[in-house]
């Protein structure tokens, strides 16, 4: 049992905030697979104060979604705390504030990673939103901007554990490496040293249920958050939960399995955008699925010839055994 704020988790693990990726499509199949809290994709704060967008119905999560967080990437205090208003009254049960997005177009904007550069606005940002709202506020973090200097980082983190932060969620690397060389998680040990009566996460590869159950272990952090290890494999989620429950086994599953899932989700995205843009937003996901089929290569090269959802649904029936 892991609590982080009011909401109570019963495994330390769920899973992460993927922008363009954690809809609500992806969201369901993760419940369905053991996910004890999922996250919507990166809000940008001056957008979610607009009424057009609070008052569309795809904004605000599902009845059967909760705990459920948001995760806002901003740099204004006043806007943040405003937009973390908005997602709290829609429903949302955790706010995660982004200072790690490595990404080039928010780094040009002086958000996300940017911040930790500035300490002080990253911290006015926390005080700001944890003002606004009643619910759990957790702070995402980088090791650094673009060395091995952790001045900055351990300054917000102090700062922030003094200010009672509900979580901190820790990816070891720095904004500049973005996800090249190996995620530092020796360096998480120190985090928790420091920080024992703060809730640590950690994230950064994550693609095996036996790599997040030992990183646990071995660092002494909380739990993990599962970002690009969850595309395309949800069952990463029911395999975790056998690891840590030595009554249960986790079976791979089978090919045919597989492309139950693969439909399921696809028609999930379906009635999300439409048969004509699903086949596009799909195919990041298809490409992720295919990791599993023992013809790879050959099942994607298959999933990307459809040009239409009846012809991608014929495709994964033949390629699936369905």
């Amino acid at each position: 049992m892991l609590k982080i704020g009011n909401i109570i988790l019963d495994v330390p693990f769920f899973q992460a905030s993927l922008s363009g990726y954690s809809d609500y499509a992806m969201r369901a199949i993760a419940r369905d697979f053991g996910a004890p809290m999922t996250f919507a994709g990166v809000l940008l704060a001056k957008s979610v104060i607009h009424p057009r967008v609070f008052n569309n119905p795809s904004f605000k999560p599902g009845d059967d979604e909760h705990p459920i967080g948001a995760q806002l990437l901003g740099d204004d205090p006043e806007i943040m705390a405003r937009a973390a208003k908005v997602v709290w009254k829609a429903g949302y049960d955790l706010i995660d504030l982004n200072f790690a997005c490595p990404a080039p177009k928010v780094i040009r904007r002086k958000r996300g990673g940017f911040l930790l550069n500035e300490p002080d606005k990253v911290i006015e940002i926390y005080n700001a939103v944890k003002g606004a709202v009643d619910c759990p506020v957790t702070m995402k973090l980088r090791t650094s901007f673009e060395n091995q200097s952790y001045d900055n980082f351990w300054d917000i983190s102090s700062r922030a554990a003094a200010g009672k932060v509900d979580a901190l969620i820790v990816h070891p690397r720095t904004v500049c490496q973005r996800f090249t060389g190996s995620a530092d998680w020796e360096f998480l040990s120190e985090v928790k040293k420091r920080f024992p009566r703060t809730i640590i996460f950690g994230s950064g590869d994550l693609f095996s249920a036996d790599t997040i159950k030992n990183n646990i272990k071995n660092t002494g952090v909380d739990g993990a958050v599962i970002a690009r290890g969850a595309i395309g494999n949800p069952w990463i989620f029911n395999q975790l939960r056998a690891s840590f429950d030595t009554k249960t086994v986790f079976v791979p599953p089978t090919v045919q399995q597989q492309g139950e899932v693969i439909l399921k989700h696809f028609n999930l995205v379906c009635k999300l955008y439409g048969h004509e843009k699903a086949i596009r937003h799909f195919r990041k996901f298809a490409i992720a699925y295919c990791k599993l089929h023992p013809l790879r290569k050959k099942a994607q090269k298959a999933l990307f010839s459809a040009k239409t959802a009846e012809e991608f649904l014929a495709v994964v029936k033949e390629w699936y055994n369905l």
